[in-house]
């Protein structure tokens, strides 16, 4: 008969699961944040998990690094970077497909260096302030930029959370994870034109010529300069094999070193509910791993086969759309450390975890992010209308990456 704490981490860890999956319940206003700090609360009060061991599941690393490019991120808008480079971007293209092509290569190669949530919450009003102002139809685009976030996330370990936490269980130096993924997200960011533009051909092969952007962007010089001078450093010092999470944290601190900038407009920036959800995270995922991952489910889920890299993309991908990316990455933690070559092996995860988002409209924080910007603006993404590009992509980028690696 299954005991107390059996029992008891299932119900935390399935009910804390379906409220990250869905973002909310019935009646009560609990959100992602909330579900995953009560649910690790609920491991450590019911004695499935002592204080001690609730820390020691927490990936500082993870959180410190998460933290460090959000500051970098919120500085880099605030200082008018993002609006900056859009405007160049609208100075030298002169036809829709170009446009296009700068929309998904500029969120593609953001991404790879900043959180992708980051780049799609800053770029998505930036693009359609010149999508309408051009007249153009603006739904190719918002899926431009979503699609593009995601996949040129794949490229390195700061492109998105569950690269970090793959970084962070792994123990793989960037340059590694780099040179593995990046040619990935590169093929899949021109596939990404390729399958917009097949799917919205009267606006893209329509010959048409639009007049280049004539208002320039405001934007602090000052701090401009100062902060990509300090994010092309990190960089440096992130490939030359520095931790990325001490990098990142130094690299955000020192940004917080000035006179220009009110530090309470870069904490506003932060995205602080994101950090304690992945803090419960980790505790509920490392309860339900103490109480119910016996040799047997082990051996249960041994046949599943997650040594062969079809299979472990399947499951990844699969399991992605259900519960999100940064779950899924948590749940396979205890199976994928024990597969014969688990390098590879959370390569596989990292990148299937993350092309998995882009299926359907809620397979990431990113598109919502996209979705949500655009509603705003009277814009609405209707679920078909983005998985009619997504769910090919998807497929597409998916056996790209398993072919790759």
């Amino acid at each position: 008969m299954p005991s107390f704490a059996t029992i008891a981490a299932s119900v935390i860890f399935l009910a804390t699961y379906v409220i990250v999956a869905i973002g909310k319940i019935p009646v009560y206003r609990i959100d992602r944040a909330g579900a995953a700090l009560l649910g690790g609360s609920l491991m450590v009060g019911l004695g499935i998990l002592s204080a001690d061991e609730a820390y020691q599941a927490i990936s500082f690393d993870t959180l410190t690094l998460l933290l460090g490019m959000m500051i970098v991120a919120a500085n880099l808008r605030v200082s008018g970077f993002f609006r900056l480079v859009t405007y160049w971007v609208t100075q030298h293209v002169r036809r829709p497909l170009a446009l296009l092509a700068g929309v998904v290569i500029v969120c593609g190669a953001f991404s790879a260096v900043l959180v992708n949530d980051t780049v799609c919450l800053v770029m998505t009003p930036l693009v359609l302030d010149v999508v309408l102002r051009l007249k153009r139809n603006p739904m190719p685009y918002l899926l431009a930029i979503a699609m593009g976030s995601n996949i040129g996330s794949v490229a390195t370990i700061t492109g998105n959370p569950q690269n970090m936490i793959v970084a962070s269980l792994s123990q793989m130096p960037y340059a590694a994870f780099a040179a593995a993924l990046a040619p990935v997200a590169a093929l899949g960011l021109v596939l990404t034109v390729l399958l917009v533009a097949i799917g919205y051909r009267r606006e893209f092969f329509s010959g048409e010529r639009f007049a280049s952007e004539s208002r320039p962007p405001r934007y602090h010089a000052k701090l401009t300069t100062k902060t990509v001078l300090v994010v092309a450093v990190m960089v440096a010092l992130f490939f030359l094999g520095q931790p990325v999470a001490k990098v990142a944290i130094v690299g955000g601190a020192f940004l917080l070193f000035t006179r220009r900038v009110n530090p309470g407009k870069i904490y506003r920036e932060i995205d602080w509910p994101l950090l304690v959800m992945f803090a419960g995270l980790f505790i509920v995922v490392a309860g339900f791993e103490k109480a119910i991952v016996t040799p047997e489910l082990a051996a249960d889920i041994g046949r599943l086969h997650l040594d062969n890299a079809a299979s472990l993309t399947a499951v990844t991908a699969v399991l992605s759309n259900l519960v999100s990316n940064v779950p899924a990455v948590l749940v396979l933690r205890p199976f994928v450390a024990n597969l014969a070559d688990p390098q590879r092996a959370w390569l596989i995860v990292a990148m299937a975890s993350t092309l998995a988002g882009n299926f359907t409209l809620v397979g990431s924080v990113a598109n919502l992010i996209v979705a949500y910007r655009a509603a705003n603006r009277g814009i609405r993404i209707g679920f078909w209308e983005y998985f009619k590009v997504g769910a090919p992509l998807t497929l597409a980028t998916l056996l790209i990456g398993l072919a790759w690696l």
